[in-house]
């Protein structure tokens, strides 16, 4: 088994962010990272760090930082972990819980939505049993 891939790039986004209006600044630079990410690292999974995000999202969305230092790890499966340069990098952990609380809602959803289908053909019994006593 192949050890995880880590290199350190400096991501220009100044060229790609100037191309669309001063409002769409930053959502343009994240895809500019993503995209840069995806050719050099060769892979279409790329997860991108908190730290990173706060990063980009720092100044607002009409000022995006012009370049940024970014520690990429791609690991055995494909997925490409970026994250700022110095902090550290949180690799599959955290997708795995929340697979599992979205997994734990919707057995709630399901339970619940059970539990409120028997008392409403319970009420409805009930209310028809009143109906035919009044008539």
């Amino acid at each position: 088994m192949v050890d995880a891939i880590e290199r350190t790039y400096t991501i220009p986004l100044r060229r790609e962010f100037l191309k669309v209006p001063r409002y769409r600044r930053t959502e343009k630079a994240s895809r500019a990272l993503r995209e840069f990410l995806v050719k050099h690292m060769k892979s279409d999974n790329i997860n991108v760090g908190k730290y990173l995000n706060e990063f980009l999202w720092m100044r607002g969305m009409k000022n995006p930082p012009h370049h940024v230092k970014v520690n990429a790890v791609m690991v055995s499966e494909g997925a490409v972990y970026a994250e700022l340069f110095g902090k550290p990098i949180k690799i599959g952990k955290e997708e795995k819980k929340k697979a599992e609380k979205k997994e734990e809602k919707k057995e709630k959803a399901v339970v619940e939505n059970k539990s409120v289908e028997k008392n409403k053909s319970v009420e409805n019994i009930v209310d028809a049993e009143i109906i035919e006593e009044k008539k």
